[in-house]
């Protein structure tokens, strides 16, 4: 297996893992906390303050070390996946710089006030958008 094989399989891996422990985060808060919130509201707020950066009043065990975790593979994911995808040659180069560009753009969040900081995930779903489009549209020419 080359060495771009082993970065797109790296990259793919850790940005799936962010996908996978989004999707579970994003569970909780849509469908477990609203039935929590007259009986634990201090979970709750607790939960919440995961990624508004708040220490709540409650033992959320090792949940508050994940987000961090997280924020890491997705940066990771993103930019390794962008750069073999880069490499590969395949998809358009443009949209798999885009997608690196995306994920280490990221790190921006940090300056950037809340409101603001939205706006950082438009590189991203505009290289999803086109890779996506250059993955269909190559299956369906093969039909």
């Amino acid at each position: 297996m080359d060495r771009s094989r082993l970065l797109g399989l790296a990259g793919f891996l850790a940005f799936s893992l962010f996908w996978l422990a989004s999707i579970a985060f994003s569970f909780i808060e849509a469908f477990v906390l609203p039935l929590l919130t007259t009986e634990a509201p201090k979970f709750v707020k607790g939960f919440l303050g995961i990624f508004g950066g708040t220490d709540g009043e409650v033992d959320l065990g090792v949940l508050p070390a994940l987000a961090p975790i997280a924020g890491v593979l997705y940066l990771l994911g993103g930019l390794l996946l962008g750069i073999a995808t880069f490499r590969a040659g395949v998809l358009p180069r443009l949209g798999a710089a885009l997608l690196a560009f995306g994920a280490a753009v990221t790190l921006a969040g940090g300056i950037i006030p809340h409101p603001l900081d939205r706006i950082l995930a438009v590189p991203m779903g505009l290289a999803f958008i086109w890779l996506g489009y250059a993955l269909w549209s190559t299956s369906l020419s093969r039909k």
